[in-house]
């Protein structure tokens, strides 16, 4: 069976705060659809994804802000991070994990660490290893973003 990840929703409490954040961030607008007063989608899509990102009125009813560990694939961090800094994206600085782990818990827009031996060290990974430097930032809502510096991917991925 093929199947593949198309959109994911995000919770907002502003649609046109929203709105101007995701623009100001740089990912393209691919529509903005509302229907009634109680109905309105909004859908973007950052720049090389194939997956995208909606959200509106009427969409869902999660609360603002309560979409953690989206993460996007940057093929250089410190680029990537220095971009979004000049559209005026707070943006974390750049860290890695002590033990090597790739993956992370989410909480109110920040990477934890719920394993012994882990913890967050500040800068790039130390062999610049794939999967292995990081960056956050979260959009006025709160919902929770990560820049992951991928440069070579695992096999069969």
């Amino acid at each position: 069976m093929y199947m593949k990840l198309e959109v994911t929703v995000l919770p907002v409490s502003d649609v046109d705060r929203a709105k101007a954040f995701y623009e100001q961030v740089g990912f393209r607008l691919d529509i903005d659809m509302p229907t009634s007063e109680n109905w309105r989608a909004v859908h973007f899509t950052p720049p090389g994804s194939e997956c995208s990102i909606m959200f509106g009125t009427g969409i869902t009813s999660a609360a603002p802000g309560s979409a953690q560990g989206l993460y996007l694939a940057v093929s250089d961090i410190e680029e990537a991070r220095a971009e979004l800094v000049g559209r005026g994206i707070e943006v974390g600085e750049v860290f890695h994990d002590a033990a090597g782990l790739l993956y992370h818990g989410h909480e109110a827009g920040e990477v934890t660490h719920r394993v012994e031996g882990q913890a967050r060290l500040a800068g790039l990974h130390p062999d610049r290893a794939s999967y292995g430097s990081f960056a956050t930032f979260s959009d006025p809502d709160g919902n929770g973003w990560v820049l992951q510096e991928i440069m070579e991917r695992f096999p069969g991925r």
